[in-house]
């Protein structure tokens, strides 16, 4: 779910008081909660977006993968799913549709998931989702608040997606590039959820649209403490520099970096395209969170025997810059 247009648009509208309404859309938390008992709360979001892979049935399973994000960085399992179609049927054979769908399936089986109905629309471009539902105690929710000074940041997958899906469209990735990028976006976050419930975490997100940079600043952001993140240690895909370099960058890049821009500083002076790409808007990415600094190697091991084989700590909270973000 995340914070948007709609959020925005929403923004000082009045809206009914309802104690059960753990998380809603003034929280900019990944999903919305509803607590239905003492010990289950309902959690739901829904996303959905045009093809940003040529394969038509790795595009569904990256979408797929991208909704039940959010789900999973609540702490929260995700039950039930609705299908959400754009299809320009005077332009596209159905059987593009179908194979989009048959990728969808195949990740929701993947998740243990029940695809319960859907629904569609004719319109000018293609677009896939899903609007989904899950589960948690209202006791057991992770939060994208809840940092405290001294503990680990960690990222379970590289970023990059951005930048090397508009390359991808420019047809200049490599083949490995759009492999590599690919075979992450397509892959739950599930895994990394569990070791992060087991665990016992500070504060927890997905890293999506709002890119690496922006994602964290919503963890910061109004806290009694900041971010400090090492350049050199984030993980980022092949060819995600030499593409950032050259310029071929997103929109939804800039848009973030212009936004979130004045909440970070630097130690020294950066590049400006290496914050095009820790802002790069990433489409189905890693789960972010912070840890106690003695359970970081901990989590670290214990997300890597689980098979998310690129988790690494990346930063750390310190008690300045209060509410923003430094990068050293």
């Amino acid at each position: 779910m995340g914070p948007g247009y709609l959020d925005r648009a929403l923004c000082g509208l009045k809206q009914k008081k309802d104690p059960n309404l753990l998380s809603g859309f003034d929280s900019a938390e990944d999903a919305g909660i509803y607590k239905l008992t003492d010990d289950i709360a309902i959690v739901q979001s829904v996303d959905y977006f045009p093809p940003i892979v040529d394969d038509p049935f790795d595009f569904g399973q990256i979408a797929v993968a991208n909704a039940l994000s959010d789900i999973y960085a609540m702490g929260a399992k995700p039950l039930t799913a609705l299908n959400i179609v754009s299809f320009p049927k005077k332009k596209l054979d159905i059987e593009v549709l179908r194979e989009i769908l048959e990728g969808g399936l195949r990740k929701l089986n993947e998740a243990q998931v029940t695809l319960v109905g859907g629904h569609s629309i004719e319109d000018e471009e293609l677009k896939y989702g899903l609007a989904v539902t899950g589960v948690v105690h209202p006791d057991k929710i992770l939060r994208n608040k809840g940092i405290t000074v001294g503990e680990k940041i960690i990222l379970t997958k590289p970023i990059g997606t951005g930048i090397i899906n508009t390359a991808l469209k420019a047809g200049m990735a490599s083949s490995k590039a759009i492999r590599d990028v690919t075979e992450s976006m397509k892959t739950l976050n599930r895994k990394a959820s569990e070791v992060i419930q087991e665990l016992g975490v500070g504060a927890v997100t997905d890293v999506t649209g709002f890119g690496l940079l922006g994602h964290l600043y919503e963890m910061v952001c109004n806290e009694n403490a900041g971010a400090t993140v090492f350049a050199e240690k984030v993980p980022i895909f092949d060819e995600t520099e030499k593409f950032a370099k050259m310029g071929i960058v997103p929109a939804g890049t800039h848009a973030n970096k212009k936004a979130r821009q004045i909440f970070v500083t630097t130690e020294k002076e950066i590049e400006s395209y290496l914050l095009d790409i820790l802002f790069d808007a990433q489409t189905s990415g890693g789960l972010l969170f912070t840890v106690e600094e003695q359970k970081a190697d901990k989590a670290i091991r214990l997300l890597r025997q689980n098979g998310v084989l690129k988790a690494t700590i990346i930063g750390e909270i310190t008690s300045l810059p209060r509410g923003g973000i430094l990068i050293k």
